[in-house]
């Protein structure tokens, strides 16, 4: 049987450069009841302090944040192929980009993507594409592959970061605030679901507006398409905003959401997550 969480949360997550990030949005619900947001301004230090005080409290959470936890590495053996130090699998990734960006205040990750062992596998701004980038829209994880073959929602490469939907700044920052967290934190897959204390999953906000019934595109920018999709989940009274920004929308519907799709059995079983590829690549939670 799965367990049962008394708290649900959502960190809309955020790549951007500066001590502060307005794109960064909390938002907790208790089990049956309207989501709330976590007064900010927030920026990735103090989500680490916040995610550590719950770590301390032992709260009974589970936390859903938006960025990928991994780059690809079924697709090609690895996850920089002709890199001789490529991590060994995603624990030793997360290491890997935050020793190499230990200079990079705010937990910025542009020393990362700036290595000359690795920058050939990055589009960039201004057509600067790696040799290694790949063809298309550029490499896959397994689960970012089933989101996008099932329509679940148009997941993008972590390696992209070109154009409004790149992950790639805000995947590889992530990663560093996990390697941070220092397993205080059950981080799923990539560590079994423990009997109690937070837990962390990667959601992706737009399998939730989906869910929601949104149609249209998954952005909610206005009280009537917040209350809208608030009511796709059952919820009716909708918190009042003094701004309905992307992020802070996204947040309160997706922590809505966490807190139904938890309950769902197979989602925490998809067929295709085996416990190797559970510690290489982990898997969005929503995906079956």
């Amino acid at each position: 049987m799965t367990r049962r969480f008394a708290s649900f949360a959502c960190i809309d997550w955020s790549g951007a450069k500066g001590p502060v990030q307005p794109g960064i949005a909390v938002a907790t619900v208790e089990a049956g009841m309207s989501p709330v947001l976590v007064p900010g301004p927030w920026s990735r230090r103090t989500i680490l302090d916040w995610l550590l005080d719950h770590a301390e409290r032992g709260s009974d959470m589970l936390i859903g944040v938006d960025f990928s936890a991994a780059l690809p590495f079924a697709d090609a053996g690895a996850y920089l192929p002709g890199w001789a130090e490529s991590p060994s699998d995603a624990r030793a990734l997360w290491a890997a980009v935050d020793r190499l960006c230990r200079d990079d205040p705010h937990l910025e990750a542009g020393s990362f993507i700036d290595h000359p062992d690795i920058a050939p596998h990055f589009r960039r701004h201004g057509g600067r594409q790696g040799d290694l980038f790949g063809s298309g829209n550029g490499r896959f994880r397994v689960t970012e592959r089933h989101c996008r073959d099932n329509r679940h929602a148009p997941a993008t490469s972590c390696f992209n970061l070109v154009g409004a939907a790149q992950v790639g700044k805000s995947s590889l920052t992530g990663m560093r605030l996990l390697h941070r967290l220092d397993r205080r934190i059950a981080v799923w897959p990539f560590d079994p679901l423990p009997e109690q204390g937070p837990v962390i999953v990667e959601i992706y906000t737009t399998i939730a507006a989906r869910a929601a019934g949104l149609k249209g595109g998954s952005k909610m920018r206005d009280a009537e398409r917040l209350a809208l999709a608030l009511a796709g989940l059952g919820v009716e009274d909708a918190p009042t905003l003094d701004r309905h920004d992307d992020h802070s929308t996204d947040a309160l519907v997706t922590a809505l959401w966490l807190s139904q799709a938890a309950q769902r059995e197979e989602l925490w079983h998809p067929p295709a997550l085996s416990p190797a590829l559970a510690a290489l690549e982990g898997w969005t939670f929503g995906i079956p």
